[in-house]
């Protein structure tokens, strides 16, 4: 497990530079001015003359990239701005602060989106695809289908619109989706951040439970599980034992890479009910053309799709006894 872990994060270290490197050829080289889209909109000439030296524009291209890797690892300096401290991600000149002081400030608000969504369109796609399973070609079988076929034809703004419409203006169920710290109140954060859940998981629930539909009913005609219920096993043992456990080496594929998805910035949800996290700070970077910012999300977003997927790889020898890491 050790040399595997190794392994792939020697793996993820090298994919990460390679993004890190395309990511800064194509902010950096393709545009004519990358200083002034670096400066923002809004930039008076001493500023934009600040950003083309604190940028380095002056030097050759590779020059500029080791120079921001470095600043990753060491920190980095920056005229007339301060220091910026590791990890160094750049520095905003619109907002005039580190960009990753700035998407620390913002994470919380999507970890807590994603957190509470995942656990929603989980519990509640994977039981609705062992149901539909268990019950193939009955009524509760084809209503699963159906509304997984609706669920993941209908999106994110559209259902976010309509909930906040209904559920918040006109009946006054709810109060508008908002961002309380865990840590000050648990029942508010939760609270807060209900509708954005449920609505996130609309969509994210169709994906499970047809996932889980079609590999349960692939598990439950094997010969290990007839085998368990020919030697008398429970009908529920032979389905969390057996069936279900060989069912969650795919659900976990596609759970790790749509967490990574999530952490790296729900942009439409968070747009939607104006949550500010990271996907809603990539929005008001294109915006407000704040180019390194836009170059740190893109970074995060691709970081925390690689980890998740390793995590997920290594998870498989837990989840199932036939997979070995070596």
């Amino acid at each position: 497990m050790l040399r595997f872990l190794t392994r792939r994060t020697i793996g993820a270290a090298v994919i990460l530079l390679i993004i890190a490197a395309v990511t800064f050829f194509l902010f950096f080289a393709i545009p004519a001015d990358p200083a002034r889209l670096a400066c923002g909109k809004v930039c008076p000439p001493e500023t934009l003359a600040q950003a083309r030296h604190n940028l380095g524009l002056d030097k050759p291209l590779f020059v500029q990239f080791v120079a921001w890797v470095a600043g990753v690892f060491v920190g980095r300096d920056y005229e007339g701005l301060g220091h910026c401290p590791a990890p160094c991600l750049g520095f905003s000149f619109v907002n005039r602060a580190p960009v990753f002081d700035t998407i620390m400030d913002r994470m919380p608000v999507t970890i807590s989106l994603t957190i509470g969504a995942s656990v929603v369109f989980l519990l509640f796609g994977v039981g609705t695809g062992i149901i539909a399973a268990l019950y193939q070609g009955r009524p509760l079988d084809k209503i699963a289908s159906i509304a997984s076929l609706i669920g993941a034809s209908v999106q994110i703004y559209f259902v976010g619109t309509l909930a906040m419409y209904f559920l918040v203006f006109q009946w006054q169920i709810i109060e508008i989706p908002h961002y309380v710290p865990f840590t000050e109140n648990p029942a508010q954060w939760a609270y807060g951040l209900l509708l954005p859940w449920v609505v996130l998981a609309i969509i994210f629930t169709a994906n499970y439970t047809r996932m889980t539909r079609s590999t349960m009913v692939e598990q439950l005609s094997e010969d290990y599980v007839r085998t368990a219920r020919a030697k008398g096993m429970s009908g529920r043992t032979v389905i969390m034992r057996f069936a279900l456990r060989g069912t969650l080496t795919p659900i976990a594929t596609i759970f790790g890479i749509d967490i990574g998805t999530l952490i790296g910035g729900a942009i439409i949800t968070e747009t939607t009910f104006n949550l500010q996290g990271i996907g809603r700070l990539s929005i008001m970077a294109v915006v407000d053309s704040d180019l390194p910012m836009l170059m740190a999300t893109v970074l995060v977003a691709a970081g925390a799709i690689v980890v998740f997927n390793i995590i997920v790889d290594a998870l498989y020898a837990v989840i199932d006894p036939r997979v070995r890491l070596s």
